[in-house]
């Protein structure tokens, strides 16, 4: 599916979504093969128009108990916010590089908001890159869901979100 900052591509396996993916804006556009397809295009077409649009789509999540729970963790951070990398890992008893990993591991993005999680200094990356097209659709989806100032960078006191993650649903 096209979007303002590339397309969209997702991928569905015995009625579950499987995988969501970015891809540049030329990749040629295929319409959806199922309805679960058709469903997760209408909920990101709703949450582009509104960002605090849930979704409501059944996952195929597939990962380690440790990947779960930092995606747990990440899909507590509230719409407007953003947290660090050493915050989550605080948070679950690791250390900063291995949430970083499971950020750019996740198979769901939007969903699982991985977006919402930088550096103290910054942005940082985004599905394993620093640079170029991804990391301008992070910064496309955190200004999109009111995380910036003026000049399109990262506010630092949106830094602070609640850290108790209790009662949050494993994913």
């Amino acid at each position: 599916m096209p979007t303002p900052f590339g397309c969209i591509g997702i991928a569905t396996r015995a009625g579950f979504i499987d995988q969501i993916v970015f891809l540049p804006h030329d990749h040629p556009l295929q319409s959806a093969q199922d309805e679960l397809a058709e469903k997760a295009i209408a909920q990101i077409e709703r949450y582009l128009e509104a960002p605090d649009a849930q979704f409501e789509l059944p996952l195929l999540i597939q990962g380690t108990l440790y990947r779960r729970r930092i995606w747990t963790a990440i899909s507590a951070i509230p719409l407007g916010r953003t947290r660090t990398y050493g915050d989550l890992a605080k948070d679950v008893g690791s250390v900063p590089r291995a949430v970083g990993q499971a950020c750019g591991d996740n198979p769901f993005p939007l969903i699982i908001p991985c977006h919402r999680v930088v550096t103290h200094s910054g942005i940082g990356g985004f599905a394993h890159n620093e640079k170029g097209h991804l990391i301008d659709i992070k910064r496309w989806l955190l200004v999109h869901e009111g995380n910036s100032g003026r000049s399109g960078e990262i506010q630092g006191n949106l830094f602070e979100t609640p850290r108790d993650i209790s009662g949050q649903p494993d994913l």
